[in-house]
């Protein structure tokens, strides 16, 4: 028995009063589907995840969403504290991960929030401070 499933055992036990072989088995097992059944596209989820996290581009999503409409890269720029080519890169990543909507009107470039940057920041809003 390797040592994380003695641990196991040892857990069930605890919770459970005793633990056989099969108790681990079907502990493991749950715990395997529930693995599983994790969306197809889960790469896209960790994607903008991981995008959100450097502080460029999670101030971008936030400056969208509060502005509630479209901004130009002109507009974006002098309120993030980086260079011009980082906001541009920024936008880039933010774009391919989903989170920003891009058109082009002439030479000028606007952004906006998708829903789901919204959601995704909703959600961090909704349940900073609270612990599970």
């Amino acid at each position: 028995m390797s040592q994380q499933t003695e641990r196991l055992e040892r857990l069930i036990a605890d919770q459970e009063g005793e633990c056989c072989a099969s108790d681990i088995e079907g502990r493991v097992a749950a715990l395997e589907r529930h693995v599983r059944d994790s969306p197809a596209d889960c790469a896209r989820d960790r994607a903008a995840l991981k995008t959100l996290s450097n502080d460029t581009r999670y101030t971008i999503v936030r400056l969208l969403i509060a502005a509630d409409r479209e901004l130009c890269v002109c507009e974006i720029t002098p309120v993030v504290d980086v260079s011009d080519s980082a906001v541009s890169h920024a936008l880039s990543d933010l774009y391919d991960t989903g989170l920003v909507s891009r058109r082009k009107d002439g030479t000028w470039r606007y952004y906006e929030a998708t829903d789901r940057a919204i959601a995704l920041v909703d959600a961090l809003d909704e349940t900073r401070g609270n612990s599970r």
